[in-house]
């Protein structure tokens, strides 16, 4: 019997592949073929049960063929019934064919059942359609069956998902829909947070409560969850990671429902949940005055272009409608990715006007820099070319003080006599109380805007400081990914060590709006709302003008642990964490130790009482520098000096708070940050 079974099911898919194999008139005649056997099939069941007896053939079968061939014909052609696929059977062909049959069928009530036949029983100009209905609709849900449950599924070698889609909405409903159809998937139900659904069914799928849900997940061997709730936010997300735990499952998402277009989900819309999706917070709407200042109809022009920070800023200053955007770069290979990134762009959206030209050079080179003002007529600078990876930054200070100090210095000083209207430093954290030179470099970077901004009176400097951003070059995240892909293990400095997270569109999107406070608010006549101190009298003012040289603080959130961040890429990839308490796990943290010059908590003020501004995620820091004229003639000393012991010594006159290799135990000391 096994054998015969066996024989039987390789003839009806060696059928099943030779109709796949046929042109599409030739599919469609089969269909119109079949749907005329159904025809006949129907008048016959409908006339043997009005009359009580099964007739084969008489005259009044006979005259009901005969109209239901006449009608049926030109109205399935018509209504568009033999365009559908049977593969693809759902809401839209069966809408198709109730259409085709609603009008067919009250063509054959009007002939039989009001006007009638001699010899036709009425009934059956009711009784036929219907039966005729149930017939078409049946035999395409079984053609379904069989293309796609037995061929399909049966030719793929591959291995099969078991998943769960987690939100019974309408999103979890046309994604199940969409994934019918997959034979890699093997779909076993849906989780959702509502207790009243458990036990429910849902497109003939159960509906399990997202509280069993480590249960559920072993006891079905799921190996895969689709988080179908596009709305859902950050902190919930993070709750279904870590509640998932150890249980090995992977994790996809959808996008945002406002950007699933016409409210159709497809499987292309599935993405892996990336840890960009667990850590921030939830996106505030942008200023768009603030984004276009400095941007909208300028000439503009960004350092480090092909880094992470600077790639993002140039694709969102195409965005805002720049007149032209000069790219300045001293890596050959990224200003050409960025700059085929940008054509392309402007391509697709019709931008012919944008003129973008590629510069290579370094900040450091004088005359470079005097040309490309001159030539391109730069009316606003957002600086973003530093060194900034602490390790090889400690390994190699004097090229870091050359390029970090000397080219922010060239750079401004080349921005002030060309009189542009706006000049941007992209600062860091690590500038706050550095202990690393890195970060040192930062803040003496820092502070030769301020110095310049004192002088200036055409040219308006200021700088945005922030911590990590995620998937930057220097970033611990693709680390990460790159030790998960080898297998492990994940190497961390040290478990207690946290670092405040921003994604880079976020951080980009935030520096050109805090660029467009330096001048204070546009609505608000140039002024920033202050946090006064309760008893100050006059001092206590609502809002204070917004001069050059300000430092704008980006809002971080909550510091994360970096341990917590390795445990929930680890999850994410559907792997476990092995531990003491896991031994068997997959993927193991080891800690190797503080590196040269880091801290364990980054901050982001050096003075206190930072003063919010219009903009919720932007601060205004009040911090002091040196007299511009000793900090010129430390700069002069620095940039004579060829040693390194003399180099920091001189960094440390210039950013009295270096501290070099000081670590940060404390995490008060970090508290002092309002971001």
């Amino acid at each position: 019997m096994r054998k015969i079974a066996i024989s039987i099911g390789d003839i009806v898919k060696t059928v099943l592949q030779g109709l796949a194999g046929l042109s599409r008139w030739q599919k469609q005649f089969i269909v119109f073929l079949i749907d005329m056997a159904l025809l006949f099939q129907s008048i016959w069941i409908a006339y043997s049960l009005r009359i009580g007896q099964w007739i084969l053939w008489d005259q009044a079968i006979a005259k009901l063929a005969i109209a239901a061939i006449l009608l049926a014909g030109p109205i399935f052609f018509f209504t568009g019934v033999y365009h559908t696929i049977f593969r693809y059977v759902g809401i839209g062909m069966l809408r198709t064919l109730a259409r085709a049959l609603t009008y067919y069928g009250t063509a054959m009530a009007l002939v039989f059942t009001i006007w009638g036949v001699a010899g036709v029983p009425r009934t059956t100009g009711i009784m036929q359609p219907i039966i005729y209905f149930i017939l078409v609709v049946g035999v395409r849900v079984i053609a379904r069956f069989l293309m796609v449950d037995v061929l399909r599924r049966s030719a793929f070698g591959g291995e099969v998902k078991r998943v769960l889609v987690y939100g019974a909405g309408d999103a979890g409903q046309q994604l199940v829909s969409a994934l019918r159809t997959d034979p890699g998937m093997d779909l076993c139900g849906y989780i959702d947070d509502d207790r009243l659904l458990a036990g429910q069914r849902l497109d003939g799928m159960k509906v399990y409560w997202s509280g069993k849900l480590a249960d559920i997940i072993r006891q079905a061997r799921i190996t895969d969850i689709l988080l179908a709730m596009p709305n859902i936010n950050r902190k919930r997300r993070r709750q279904i990671v870590r509640a998932l735990g150890d249980l090995k499952v992977g994790v996809q998402i959808l996008p945002q429902i406002k950007d699933i277009v016409g409210g159709k989900v497809t499987v292309s819309d599935i993405r892996p949940l990336e840890i960009e999706d667990l850590l921030g917070r939830e996106p505030v709407a942008a200023n768009e005055l603030l984004l276009g200042r400095t941007t909208s109809g300028k000439n503009v022009l960004v350092t480090g272009a092909g880094g992470s920070i600077g790639s993002e800023l140039c694709r969102q200053i195409c965005r805002l409608g720049a007149r032209s955007l000069v790219l300045f770069e001293i890596s050959e290979f990224s200003l050409y990715a960025i700059l085929e990134e940008l054509r392309l762009y402007c391509t697709e959206h019709n931008l012919p006007e944008l003129e973008i030209i590629p510069a290579l050079g370094s900040v450091t080179d004088r005359k470079r820099l005097e040309e490309m003002f001159a030539r391109h007529r730069v009316q606003t600078v957002y600086h973003a070319a530093a060194y900034k990876h602490v390790p090889l930054v400690e390994a190699n200070p004097l090229q870091a003080i050359r390029n970090n100090i000397g080219g922010t210095f060239e750079i401004v000083r080349a921005a002030h006599a060309a009189k542009v209207s706006d000049f941007i430093l992209i600062s860091t954290d690590k500038a706050v109380r550095p202990t690393n030179v890195m970060g040192a470099t930062k803040r003496a970077a820092e502070q030769i805007l301020q110095g310049f901004a004192k002088k200036s009176r055409r040219t308006n400097f200021s700088m945005v400081r922030f911590g990590n951003v995620l998937g930057s070059s220097g970033s611990v995240v693709p680390l990460f990914r790159q030790q998960l892909e080898a297998g492990g293990p994940i190497t961390l400095t040290d478990r207690r060590i946290t670092r405040y997270f921003m994604t880079i569109p976020e951080a980009a999107t935030l520096v050109i709006q805090a660029a467009g406070m330096a001048k204070g608010d546009p609505k608000d006549s140039n002024t920033v709302s202050t946090k006064g101190k309760a008893g100050s009298g006059a001092k206590n003012k609502a809002e204070d003008q917004v001069s050059s040289g300000q430092v704008f603080v980006l809002d971080m959130g909550s510091p994360v642990k970096i341990f917590d961040l390795a445990r929930d890429m680890i999850h994410l990839s559907g792997l476990s964490l092995r531990d003491k308490s896991h031994p068997d796990g997959d993927i193991e943290i080891v800690e190797v130790g503080l590196r040269p010059g880091e801290k364990l908590y980054e901050e982001l003020l050096i003075g206190k009482d930072p003063r919010k501004t219009t903009h919720p995620r932007i601060l205004m820091a009040n911090e002091g520098h040196i007299p511009w004229a000793k900090l010129q003639q430390l700069l002069t000393q620095l940039d004579d000096c060829r040693d390194i012991e003399p180099a920091l010594a001189i960094l440390q006159q210039i950013v009295p708070d270096f501290d070099h290799g000081r670590d940060n135990p404390n995490p008060s000391q970090a508290k002092g940050s309002a971001a």
